[in-house]
């Protein structure tokens, strides 16, 4: 397919919401995210303030969202989205095996767990990325380290592998990572920050130092201020309106990533909220 009317981004109760909701509308949709959902609603025991699903269980919830998905012919893209890209009057969602387009986005991400590592943000395009399978070909026949933070992550190093001289695989879980190619160096650490020292990446670990051409950092999610340029955020936040408006006009926001309460019900409201104002925008698009 060409061009979207809405990509979504994030498939918690937020980007399902958002997607519902531009469905029944009739626009054309990209959901991007995780086919299981979200990691944080499946482990919730119970939800107490979940209108009409009184103590309903995380995996409950999550299994009547994706069946609500699958009656609406929802279809989820997982694949992580590195770069949002403002083209004027589109944007340019940059994942790692493909290039979208839609006319505008919603960013339902939730928030990222834990802070930047120092030096993680200033290396970025110099040493650090977060995409080993978009960026594998600029380090052919060099060394290269992955920090992983879920075992999703084994994918990308197992490819990295086919391309790069050695691998370094630093796992942030606790789960035992299993590599079939002899090239790659499991390493186990905690990750305390990043450097460049003479043209070479250094992750410093807890107990050592770990030197590569690059360091790839994979987690789930990127920082909003390094996934859209010129993107306003409050701390780990993106600032909002009341109608999910971001500073950057066509682009979206609802859920965790606004700011607290991290609640469902909050981030239903925001997703269905953030639809109906991309619509909205999709309108003014078309009269102009």
């Amino acid at each position: 397919m060409g061009r979207y009317d809405i990509a979504i981004v994030g498939t918690g109760p937020a980007g399902v919401s958002a997607a519902l909701t531009a469905k029944n509308r009739n626009k054309s949709i990209l959901l991007i995210g995780r086919k299981d959902l979200s990691n944080k609603v499946i482990k919730s025991h119970k939800i107490l303030n979940y209108p009409g699903l009184p103590d309903i269980t995380g995996e409950e919830l999550v299994l009547a969202m994706r069946e609500h998905l699958a009656q609406m012919d929802i279809e989820i893209t997982e694949e992580q989205v590195t770069n949002v890209y403002a083209m004027g009057d589109y944007f340019a969602l940059q994942c790692a095996k493909e290039m979208y387009e839609a006319s505008a986005v919603i960013l339902a991400t939730g928030v990222m767990p834990g802070k930047l590592l120092p030096g993680e943000e200033a290396n970025l395009g110099r040493g650090v990325s977060y995409c080993a399978t978009c960026d594998a070909a600029l380090y052919k026949g060099k060394e290269a380290t992955v920090l992983g933070y879920s075992q999703k992550e084994e994918d990308e190093a197992a490819f990295l592998s086919e391309v790069a001289a050695r691998v370094y695989y630093v796992p942030v879980y606790k789960e035992e990572p299993e590599f079939a190619a002899s090239n790659i160096e499991v390493i186990r650490g905690v990750p305390k920050e990043i450097r460049r020292d003479d043209n070479k990446s250094v992750l410093v670990l807890n107990d050592r130092e770990v030197v590569s051409d690059v360091v790839f950092v994979l987690r789930d999610s990127v920082s909003p201020g390094q996934l859209v340029p010129g993107l306003e955020t409050e701390g780990a936040h993106i600032r909002v309106t009341r109608d999910m408006k971001t500073n950057i006009a066509g682009l979206f926001a609802a859920g965790d990533i606004t700011g607290d309460p991290y609640q469902d019900a909050k981030a239903v409201g925001e997703g269905n909220t953030a639809a109906i104002s991309a619509v909205k925008y999709l309108a003014e698009l078309a009269r102009k």
